[in-house]
C-alpha cells in the first residue's frame, strides 16, 4: 500500500448501546413452539386431510447451528415472548418526545463522541442509517441533531446491513469537500420490531442495538485512531432479501399485514450468493490498495450468521480464521443489521497496534456491500 494512500480523513471515536432486556434460545424456542402447537390443533381438520402443512417446532440447538447466537438484547421482552403475540408491546411516543430510534442513536452518538472527545458543539454531519427507520419524516437524524445540540445538517439514509458502511463513505467524502468538519454515522437499529417471530427460519436471527462512529479530518485526530485508507460501495438487485413495509401498504387492506411486510428472506439463495460475491468485493478492494488480503490484521464483518462470516473470512484469508482475525458478537447480540460490523469494530479494536490495517466490511440486503480500508495511526 503507498504510503500516500489516503482518505485524509479518520474514525476518531466509536460507541455502542443495547437495551438491557436480553432473550435467550431456550425462552425464544419456548414462546415459538407454544404458539406452533395451538396454531396446528386450531388447523387440526386441514392438516389431517393434507389441506394444510403443519407448523414445525424449533430447538435451541437448531438456532445455534444455523446461527451461532445463543441470546440477543430486545427492546421489550414481554410482546415478543407472549405465544399468542409475538410481537414486541411498546406503546406510541407523543411527538414531543424523543422517539425509540432516536433514543437508542442519541445513546450511541454520547458514547462516540466520548470516546472522540467531541460534543455534540462540535458536529455539523449527522447521518442515522439503518435497515429500517421509524419514520419517514422528519428525519431521525434531525431530531438527534436537536437533542445533542449539534449544528450544520442531519439527515436518513438505509441501504439494507450496509447502511453504516455506505455513510462513513459518504461522510469522509463530506469532509472531503468541506461540507462537514465533524461528522457522525449512527446506525439505530430496532429489528426485532421488523421479525417476523412465527417464521420457524428467521425468529432467532435479530436483536437491538444502536452503534456510532465519529468521523474527522486526520490531522486533528488523537494517536490511536483508525484513519479512513479508503472506501468502496457496491449494489446488485436481488429479491432474495426483503422487507414490503411502507406507508404504501395502506392502499391495500387485504394485505397489509402479510408476511412480506416483515423481514423475509431465501436464506439458502442468501447464503450462496453473498459468500462468494462479499469475499471477491472485499478481496478486490484490499488488493485494489496494494494489499495481500490472508495479511489483513482484521476483519470486521456485518455479523449475520457465523457460518457465512467463516467462509468468507476463510476466503479472504486462505485459512481458518483466529477469533481475532474476524470478531464475531452474534452469540451475544444476535443480527443486528447494519450496526454489526461497527458493534464489532468498537468491541475489538483496542489492541491493535499503530499501522496495524483492519477492514470493516458488510454485505445485505439489495445486495448491497460495502468496505472500508482503515490504518491504526
Amino acid at each position: 500500500m503507498s504510503a500516500s494512500a489516503s482518505t485524509g480523513t479518520a474514525i476518531t471515536g466509536s460507541g455502542v448501546w443495547t437495551p438491557s432486556n436480553v432473550v435467550s434460545n431456550d425462552e425464544l424456542c419456548a414462546a415459538f413452539n407454544e404458539f406452533v402447537r395451538h396454531d396446528n390443533a386450531r388447523h387440526a381438520d386441514a392438516i389431517a386431510s393434507g389441506a394444510r402443512e403443519p407448523l414445525r417446532e424449533s430447538t435451541p440447538e437448531f438456532v445455534l447451528k444455523a446461527s451461532g447466537i445463543k441470546h440477543r438484547h430486545v427492546h421489550d421482552r414481554d410482546g415478543l415472548l407472549d405465544p399468542a403475540r409475538l410481537c414486541p408491546s411498546v406503546p406510541d411516543r407523543p411527538g414531543d418526545q424523543l422517539s425509540v430510534q432516536g433514543e437508542y442513536a442519541l445513546h450511541a452518538a454520547e458514547r462516540a463522541l466520548a470516546a472522540a472527545g467531541r460534543s455534540g458543539a462540535d458536529v455539523d454531519l449527522i447521518i442515522v442509517t439503518a435497515s429500517a427507520l421509524q419514520r419517514p419524516y422528519p428525519a431521525t437524524a434531525i431530531e438527534v441533531q436537536d437533542a445533542l445540540g449539534a449544528g450544520g445538517f442531519a439527515y436518513d439514509t438505509s441501504v439494507g446491513c450496509s447502511s453504516a458502511t455506505f455513510s462513513i463513505q459518504v461522510a469522509s467524502e463530506a469532509l472531503r469537500c468541506g461540507s462537514a468538519s465533524c461528522a457522525l454515522v449512527i446506525a439505530p437499529e430496532l429489528m426485532t420490531g421488523q421479525t417476523n417471530f412465527r417464521d420457524r427460519d428467521s425468529h432467532f436471527l435479530f436483536g437491538d442495538a444502536s452503534a456510532a462512529v465519529v468521523i474527522e479530518p486526520l490531522e486533528r485526530a488523537r494517536p490511536g485512531a483508525f484513519e479512513i485508507v479508503s472506501t468502496r460501495a457496491m449494489s446488485k438487485y436481488s429479491t432474495n432479501i426483503r422487507n414490503n413495509a411502507g406507508f404504501l401498504n395502506r392502499w391495500d387492506p387485504a394485505n397489509q399485514f402479510a408476511d412480506d411486510k416483515l423481514f423475509h428472506q431465501q436464506g439458502r439463495r442468501v447464503f450462496k450468493d453473498v459468500v462468494p460475491l462479499a469475499a471477491r468485493f472485499i478481496g478486490d478492494h484490499v488488493a485494489a490498495n496494494g494489499l495481500d488480503p490472508a495479511r489483513i490484521h482484521r476483519y470486521w464483518l456485518h455479523q449475520a450468521n457465523r457460518n457465512m462470516n467463516d467462509l468468507i473470512a476463510h476466503r479472504l484469508l486462505g485459512r481458518e480464521p483466529s477469533f481475532l482475525e474476524a470478531p464475531l458478537i452474534l452469540d451475544d447480540h444476535g443480527n443486528t443489521a447494519a450496526a454489526g460490523a461497527i458493534i464489532a469494530f468498537s468491541k475489538y479494536h483496542d489492541d491493535l497496534p499503530t499501522g496495524a490495517v483492519g477492514v470493516i466490511a458488510t454485505f445485505g440486503a439489495g445486495y448491497s456491500l460495502g468496505s472500508v480500508l482503515v490504518r491504526r495511526t
